[in-house]
């Protein structure tokens, strides 16, 4: 897989990281000369100095890239490169960060659907009570065992018969949020589904598959 990352600061080194470890080709556009010149130093020349144009990432071929992931620490910034990555070079996946969640609609009304926003996810989690002895085993499988699944829910899905408390999901899966047009809903154990709700849970690698059949 061939990746590209807007942003080379704490979030962008250590999706860096991650990726080269498990063998993917990277490329890091960077507009800050000194954490350019430390990505350099640490993996290589994988990074591009300079802000996230359309010329820079034609230079980083966004063409052919799989996946984009804009992490900067600014929304807009985010908003407007996945917008560019979706729109002008087609890459088939992007992802955005959300540093404000409130913007969250303004990505999501201009197509951008996969965001993720660390306020929501640790809200969500507190809310679930999930800050508890749980949190620990969930951050230790980040290392390529942790996965964020996106779900769209159509109308023959089967969750929608029942309240979140009497669906069985597997074991370590957490919901961590529902979006249902604008509105951000924290799942509770009496919330009802609806068709066109986009589920995001965590769960490990090994239960993707298990926890889809819930919703599908």
């Amino acid at each position: 897989m061939y990746a590209i990352i807007i942003g080379g600061g704490k979030v962008g080194y250590y999706l860096v990281k991650d990726l080269l470890t498990k063998g993917h080709e990277v490329t890091v556009i960077e507009h800050n000369e000194a954490k350019c010149r430390r990505l350099i130093e640490e993996f290589g020349s994988i990074a591009l100095e300079g802000d996230a144009n359309p010329a820079l990432l034609e230079r980083a071929g966004a063409a052919r890239a799989d996946l984009l992931l804009a992490v900067t620490g600014d929304d807009e910034v985010n908003l407007v490169i996945s917008l560019v990555g979706k729109r002008f070079f087609k890459v088939p996946r992007v992802i955005a960060r959300v540093v404000n969640p409130r913007n969250r609609s303004v990505f999501n009304k201009l197509g951008i659907t996969f965001t993720v926003s660390a306020t929501d996810i640790i809200t969500s989690l507190i809310e679930q009570e999930a800050i508890t002895q749980e949190v620990l085993p969930l951050l230790s499988l980040q290392r390529g065992e942790l996965e964020i699944v996106e779900m769209h829910l159509p109308a023959a899905s089967p969750a929608l018969k029942l309240p979140l408390r009497e669906l069985v999901l597997p074991p370590d899966s957490v919901l961590i949020s529902i979006i249902r047009g604008e509105r951000i809903i924290v799942p509770r154990g009496d919330t009802i589904f609806q068709a066109n709700d986009t589920v995001l849970a965590l769960t490990v690698t090994a239960r993707v598959e298990e926890l889809r059949k819930v919703f599908y």
